[in-house]
């Protein structure tokens, strides 16, 4: 079964939103790709499309680094019961122990994990860093926060390492996603469609006032 349609059937959808079709046709399998687009608008199935075809079809690791311990174990779950046992990927979280090069995850295919343990995996020059065929970065525009440094130099040594390496980043919010894309050699993927509707209004005394 070819990855697109996989990604669909454990989703259970029969076709892709108008912004994860941009993504794909921009290449987001295959090539680095900033992602913009709102929240909830679908980013995860593109990363799960980039990471089934890394694991897959190019044999390659894939890293999922994120900037909260929570987000990390929620994606964690949600790919291992979509896939793991069906297609035999093997899944982890890894978000503690600094103290350590993490060599029993030399054995898995894609880690999830945070900014600060991935830096701290980098620091302690973990060998099977070399083997990262794509390197999914969530909430990418957290390079512009105080944790921006630590973000900033993970991606950096990461691609120092692997001169191939594919980098997809995901954002709800990147106010300058050009200059970020041209930095990653990447292409860039805007995007302004929401599943449901964003509506302003004043909410007072148990009813919204929308202004209409």
């Amino acid at each position: 079964m070819e990855i697109t349609e996989l990604v669909k059937h454990h989703n259970g959808f029969d076709s892709f939103n108008p912004m994860q079709k941009k993504a794909i046709d921009a290449g987001a399998l295959e090539k680095s790709v900033v992602v913009s687009s709102p929240t909830a608008s679908g980013k995860t199935v593109v990363a799960e499309l980039a990471s089934l075809n890394s694991i897959l079809k190019n044999k390659k690791k894939v890293v999922y680094t994120c900037p909260l311990r929570a987000l990390a174990s929620e994606h964690s779950a949600d790919f291992k019961s979509k896939y793991s046992k069906e297609l035999g990927i093997k899944t982890v979280l890894s978000t503690g122990d600094f103290d350590s090069a993490g060599k029993y995850l030399s054995q898995k295919d894609i880690i999830f994990t945070t900014y600060e343990k991935l830096n701290s995996l980098l620091n302690h020059r973990a060998d099977w860093l070399s083997e990262i065929g794509l390197l999914v970065v969530d909430e990418i525009h957290s390079i512009g926060s105080d944790r921006g440094a630590t973000l900033e130099m993970l991606i950096t040594k990461l691609r120092f390492l692997n001169k191939n390496i594919q980098v997809l980043g995901l954002s709800a919010t990147i106010p300058n996603a050009k200059d970020l894309a041209s930095w990653l050699d990447s292409e860039l993927v805007e995007s302004d469609y929401r599943p449901v509707e964003l509506r302003e209004g004043i909410f007072l005394e148990d009813s919204i006032d929308f202004g209409e």
